[in-house]
């Protein structure tokens, strides 16, 4: 019997989702099932809601206990699923947002690079680092399954920066192909693809229905897409580079310098870019909640259906030694041979007993490669920001940055990570 750890079990719907997967896979049926969260009200409703899905689609299999001591929920376990967010909508999400507006500086979703992201990774690597030296201690040899980001950075830091086995988890990759063809009304039918490149900027390398390459068809059906739509930037992305890519237009609109411009503000319009989207969501979501959480929360009645989610399956893979295939985010070792090797690069990886397995790709496209670069310095630096505590990594992470360098000069950039670090307050360690 499996223990399962899940961290930031206060997050409703993705616990529903991944533990719901859990207790719905054979060989995983009768986990013991160890649920954390520093918000105890949320870790309650959590804990009501597993324990009817447990009850009407798992036969009570599983056990199921709330914990509000972390290395308590850790001692034991096997699989540790990362799911936190450190410092909530408010106040840091909302200071990530509106600090940066005063320099002129707007974002989209700001958790995976630019200056959002940044300090994300800045206030979330210790809180992974306190939860590896347990772990260390307690269950040494459990495997963390992140699914929090910036996901590139934090798995980055936990790979160099603990001894903890660790693989990062996203959602894009298995939804990418499929999605790309439902929006231009191709049929889904016998594809195959191929994907590899870094979390949020990886790349459909391949894909193709009976050996027959369907990109051409891809482009063409993409070029007479009417606008405005969701999909634009990757569309126009796709046409200027050659290659789709993973993560949505929202989030990929922030990646780059070419989309958000002060000096052009057309742009935002013409590539239908959403603005403050992150923090639209958590207010519809934290609305919706209040609404939707007592129906969810008290419907005795609640069952599930497995979902996509990567982590059941890893789980499965493992502790039946049944071969199975993820998009998994790695340390590069050799794998994309032209991208940096202490970078994090997201590829398929083979699971089974022996672990998570990556598989060899070789070189990515040039152009393709070069935009990963671009990234992968900001994501660099962030980490050695909080290895080593220095100030001036965190500068240089955001000089770097392509959507922040862009924007503002060396002196703004200074000062905009200033007062970020100020306005964060206790959230972040100190850095010299």
């Amino acid at each position: 019997m499996p223990k399962i750890t899940f961290m930031g079990a206060g997050s409703t719907i993705f616990a529903k989702n991944v533990l719901g997967d859990v207790m719905l896979t054979p060989a995983l049926r009768d986990s013991y099932i160890a649920l954390y969260d520093i918000n105890h009200k949320r870790l309650k409703e959590s804990e009501i809601m597993l324990n009817n899905i447990n009850r009407n689609s798992n036969e009570n299999r599983a056990k199921i206990v709330a914990y509000t001591d972390c290395k308590e929920a850790l001692r034991g376990a096997d699989y540790v699923v990362n799911a936190i967010q450190v410092g909530g909508y408010e106040p840091c999400t909302v200071t990530d947002f509106e600090i940066p507006k005063k320099y002129g500086l707007r974002q989209t979703i700001a958790d995976t690079i630019g200056i959002g992201g940044i300090f994300r990774a800045l206030r979330t690597i210790p809180v992974l680092f306190d939860f590896a030296k347990d772990m260390e201690e307690v269950c040494p040899d459990a495997w963390l399954l992140n699914y929090t980001n910036p996901m590139a950075t934090l798995t980055g830091a936990m790979l160099r920066g603990t001894n903890i086995k660790t693989v990062g988890l996203c959602h894009s990759v298995q939804s990418c192909a499929k999605n790309l063809l439902k929006g231009l009304d191709i049929p889904i039918d016998d594809i195959q693809w191929k994907i590899a490149g870094i979390n949020h900027m990886a790349w459909l390398l391949e894909i193709s229905r009976n050996g027959q390459d369907l990109y051409p068809e891809i482009k063409r059906s993409a070029l007479e897409r009417e606008t405005p739509h969701h999909d634009m930037v990757r569309y126009e992305i796709m046409n200027q580079f050659g290659y789709y890519v993973t993560e949505s237009s929202e989030h990929n609109a922030e990646y780059m310098p070419y989309f958000i411009k002060s000096k052009y503000p057309e742009l935002i319009e013409r590539y239908n870019i959403p603005l403050d989207e992150y923090p639209r969501r958590c207010i519809e979501q934290i609305k919706k909640w209040s609404e939707m959480g007592k129906e969810i929360i008290n419907n005795n009645n609640l069952e599930h259906k497995r979902t996509t989610e990567y982590a059941s399956y890893i789980m499965e893979a493992m502790e039946t030694d049944s071969p199975y295939k993820i998009g998994g985010n790695v340390l590069n070792t050799g794998l994309i041979t032209n991208l940096p090797n202490d970078a994090v690069v997201e590829v398929p990886c083979m699971v089974d007993r022996n672990g998570v397995m990556p598989c060899y790709i070789g070189d990515l496209p040039q152009q393709l490669a070069a935009l990963n670069r671009t990234n992968i310095n900001t994501q660099l630096l962030t980490i050695e920001a909080a290895l080593t505590g220095k100030k001036e990594y965190i500068y240089q992470a955001a000089m770097l940055d392509p959507h922040t360098s862009a924007e503002l000069s060396i002196a703004d950039i200074c000062s905009l990570c200033d007062d970020l670090i100020e306005a964060h307050g206790d959230w972040l360690p100190k850095f010299e």
